[in-house]
């Protein structure tokens, strides 16, 4: 009882920052929308990381080091953390001074279909389609994660409480807009940089130290290896026990390829929407710099708690979790067993942080997609802001209900929902995004070729070419981005140069990034 009334509590803040948002959110589109560019630095850096990792950072990643050891979702942090600095160094101070210039975009698909001027709004649509569909698979990663986060505590169906997780994050949604999303995720970023600094502090002294925790897991072959990875034995998806121990086979294969395909998670970030909404919201270009070194730090402390977590678990709970889906209970397992209940809600809160600040970020930016890009900007051009707003409302309501059901299955697996969606929004959003701020000869049609392209490649790779396995079995965001950027190139040098007014707007918003404008 005591960790429900701790996490009611959290919710009720959660809850009332929207409301008190939620005047000012439906001024204008572009308060609701992109929060009228009004982003502190610290408010952007801990907003954009808390809205971008999600339930997965406090159950999938410690999920994957609890179930197959170190490589795995070690070399998945160190990808994400260099992406993190990246993307904040390259793409954040350009992105923000471009949008101005093109036409003061608000969205992603806008400031595309502004920087190459097009009329037809072909690149718009194209866009906002697949930030729809991708955006629905994000959305329900997160109602995944609240239904296993409350059926496992509370003891409820996962069905049942997947729907309810679901319902209440429409309705902050929908109340608050951009400001209450970002403010709330300011304080949802506190909230489970905390709780994984206490659970890990909590197990690892559980279990006797961590000298004690790697001599454990050590035991275990390929457990501790970068260079290779554990297997687990099992039979119909459940793993092994004998005498009381987990059983593992040998030790498999990490190569060098498998290392730069897991890196290649680093490249989702260059066109994930959340991310570079931040960017084009900053209020000074001046404080991106102050940003950037919140941001990375935050997600190196909090991805590495993450791994170590898994391997605390592992050591207390051996044979607690015995498969994949149930190993991103780690967390939940170790709240519960090593925290006083009071406490348990309050580090528990920090899940639904995580799947509050990114559902209510996906939810924002798909609506969006619909009602400002395509309702707003090809069906009916003359629609008022407030209409506007409604639909964007209605069409939360729509995508919410495809991600429910979805998520329906209750042995999805979150890291695998992310690992896809992360795939797609890098491969068709990443390569057009870093060409169009740093290449004055990308063309529209170059865009769309490569948009398309990417798209379609995190499918094929995904669907046909990766359960080839081998030298195929790589993760899918590595072959589609690097092939959208050569299609992007490839078709952009065989059509004629950009317009004059094209290149003068690359030259102001280059100029204004280099000025802080």
């Amino acid at each position: 009882m005591k960790t429900l009334i701790a996490m009611c509590c959290y919710m009720a803040c959660v809850v009332g920052i929207g409301l008190f948002f939620a005047r000012r959110a439906n001024q204008s589109t572009e308060n609701y929308f992109l929060g009228g560019r009004s982003l502190g630095p610290w408010i952007a850096a801990m907003s954009a990381e808390a809205s971008d990792m999600s339930g997965w950072l406090l159950m999938g990643l410690p999920g994957v080091a609890y179930w197959c050891g170190v490589s795995d979702a070690a070399w998945t942090a160190i990808g994400l953390a260099i992406g993190t600095y990246l993307n904040w160094l390259l793409v954040a101070r350009r992105l923000r001074c471009y949008s101005v210039v093109a036409g003061d975009a608000i969205t992603i698909p806008e400031f595309f279909s502004a920087r190459f001027k097009e009329k037809k709004k072909v690149l718009l649509t194209i866009s906002a389609v697949f930030i729809l569909v991708f955006f629905t698979v994000y959305a329900a990663s997160c109602f995944v994660t609240c239904g296993k986060l409350f059926s496992t505590l509370f003891g409820f169906s996962y069905q049942s409480m997947m729907i309810a997780g679901a319902v209440f994050v429409i309705f902050y949604t929908v109340v608050g807009g951009f400001l209450a999303e970002s403010a709330s995720d300011f304080m949802q970023a506190v909230v489970m940089i905390l709780a994984l600094a206490l659970i890990l502090g909590t197990g690892v002294a559980a279990a006797g130290g961590l000298d004690a925790v790697l001599q454990n897991v050590s035991a275990i072959p390929g457990f501790l290896d970068f260079f290779g990875i554990a297997q687990p034995v099992v039979t119909d998806g459940v793993q092994q026990v004998a005498s009381g121990a987990p059983q593992f086979g040998e030790a498999g294969s990490y190569g060098l390829l498998t290392i730069l395909s897991t890196l290649s998670w680093g490249l989702g970030y260059f066109g994930v929407p959340q991310v570079l909404l931040r960017f084009m919201a900053i209020r000074k270009t001046s404080e991106l710099t102050k940003s950037r070194r919140i941001a990375t730090i935050w997600c190196v402390i909090s991805l590495g708690c993450a791994v170590l977590i898994g391997l605390a678990g592992r050591t207390l709970y051996p044979t607690a979790l015995l498969t994949a889906s149930d190993a991103e209970n780690i967390f939940i397992v170790l709240s519960t067993n090593l925290l006083p209940p009071l406490l348990a809600g309050v580090v528990m809160a920090g899940i639904l942080a995580a799947t509050i600040s990114s559902s209510d970020s996906y939810l924002l930016i798909a609506a969006s997609a619909f009602a400002k890009n395509i309702y707003q900007g090809v069906l009916k051009k003359d629609a008022s802001d407030k209409k506007v707003l409604w639909v964007s409302r209605i069409m939360l309501l729509v995508i919410s209900a495809v991600g429910v059901v979805i998520a329906l299955d209750e042995n999805s697996v979150i890291f695998t929902l992310v690992a896809f969606a992360w795939a797609g929004f890098g491969a068709t959003f990443g390569p057009i995004m870093l060409t169009s701020l740093f290449w004055k000869r990308t063309t529209w049609a170059g865009a769309i070729a490569g948009m398309i392209t990417g798209a379609v490649s995190v499918f094929v790779w995904k669907l046909a070419i990766k359960p080839l396995g081998s030298i195929f079995g790589i993760y899918e965001l590595l072959p589609a981005f690097l092939l959208s950027l050569v299609v992007i190139v490839a078709v952009s040098l065989l059509d004629k140069e950009p317009p004059a007014d094209v290149l003068a707007e690359f030259k102001l918003a280059r100029e204004n990034a280099r000025n802080n404008i």
